[in-house]
């Protein structure tokens, strides 16, 4: 017998007996259990006839163990164990019953019996499982327990996969979240830098010391600041759209994207389906990418839009004809404020923003955007995505 646990010692710290509530509808059956509780190691706190009354007596006898008959009238074994478990979850039951249907089995079980043992089983095998109730243990007879292991087994596995799709499903919400927050915490720092020039800008003006050329010129800086900050508000607004999603046609997308400019192909292969993604965010992560290959091709040289299928997703690549990204910068241009050139030699446009806003829109759609290749003879950055 396992030692006992502290709720069930005197203050001598010798161990009390197991308090035991009967309850069966049956007067004669009853009589025979308390009989056989009668032990050194047990007593019987009470007894009941029915379910309803096993309720009102728990809290005030406040056993260990309720040896619980399972057909019962009113209110029957399983319905009252479900009660007596949500009231008092510490309290252990047995289910005493001359039935071994595998329903009714299983039932007792999910109801929170901690054993289920027959009517007509050997006196100690009652004994054993009120016994190992006490400890958290169960006794199930051996004519059930074929039948109620490979019913658990079974149960036991659906929750086991069960538990493993919610803990994907979890850790997918945990990467999407992440990844939307490193785009808002981007773009929220990119905000600033306009901002403060335009407060600037507008406190000299605000003092009147400049000359009529000079205003005009903090004037037209201030338009074009102003510009820059609507476009990247545009940029932020993005990461609210990425999670409402539709079927989108990306192709259709992107021709309308590659349509002013009249330099963008795009090649789909038509057994791509259209993909369910945020078509606000996509359009913004074939924006950013078109334009950036727009900026750095030679002047008059196409842009290649090119989707294809590849096992579980779509693929799309973007290709320019430009001079190639150095090799110490190729990690660096995903970050913000980075471009292919140096500052004083600089002959495109931007703040650098783009290649890391199309990441960022990309992950924020269990996507990415890669560098797949560049050369002399021009770069393919790759904008992987699933099906949904």
């Amino acid at each position: 017998m396992q030692a006992p646990s502290p709720a069930r010692q005197r203050e001598d710290g010798s161990a009390r007996p197991v308090r035991v509530l009967v309850v069966d509808d049956n007067a004669g059956f009853r009589e025979s259990l308390l009989a056989l509780l009668a032990t050194d190691e047990m007593v019987v706190v009470g007894e009941a006839d029915c379910g309803l009354r096993a309720l009102d007596l728990v809290p005030e006898l406040r056993p260990d163990v309720v040896l619980m008959d399972v057909r019962m009238p009113s209110m029957d074994g399983i319905e009252t164990t479900r009660q007596l478990k949500q009231r008092h979850p510490t309290v252990g039951v047995v289910a005493l019953t001359g039935h071994e249907d595998q329903d009714v089995v299983r039932d007792m079980l999910v109801a929170g019996a901690s054993g289920y043992v027959l009517k007509d089983s050997d006196g100690q095998q009652i004994l054993d499982a009120v016994l190992e109730a006490v400890h958290g243990g169960a006794v199930i007879s051996p004519a059930v327990t074929p039948s109620v292991i490979e019913e658990l087994t079974e149960a036991l596995a659906r929750e086991r996969r069960r538990a493993w799709e919610l803990e994907q499903a979890n850790d997918a919400l945990v990467e999407r979240a992440t990844r939307r927050h490193e785009m808002v915490a981007r773009l929220g720092h990119e905000l600033r830098t306009p901002v403060t020039v335009i407060l600037g800008m507008a406190q000299i003006l605000s003092k009147g010391t400049p000359s009529s050329d000079e205003r005009d010129e903090l004037l037209s800086r201030l338009v074009a600041r102003a510009t820059s900050l609507a476009r990247l508000v545009e940029r932020l607004e993005v990461t609210t759209a990425a999670g409402l999603t539709e079927a989108v046609d990306l192709a259709a997308i992107a021709a309308e994207v590659g349509a002013d400019s009249g330099r963008v192909l795009v090649e789909a292969d038509p057994r791509v389906p259209d993909v369910e993604v945020s078509p606000t965010v996509a359009r913004r992560v074939l924006e950013e990418l078109v334009d950036n290959a727009l900026r750095f091709s030679g002047e008059g040289e196409p842009v290649t839009v090119a989707i294809s299928r590849n096992g579980g997703g779509v693929e799309v690549r973007i290709s320019d004809r430009g001079p190639g990204i150095p090799g110490d910068l190729r990690e660096r241009i995903f970050e913000p404020l980075e471009q292919g050139e140096p500052l004083n030699v600089r002959t495109h446009g931007g703040v650098g923003l783009g290649l890391s806003v199309a990441r960022a829109a990309a992950r924020a759609m269990d996507g990415d955007v890669v560098l797949e290749r560049t050369g002399p003879e021009g770069t393919t950055f790759l904008w992987m995505l699933p099906w949904s």
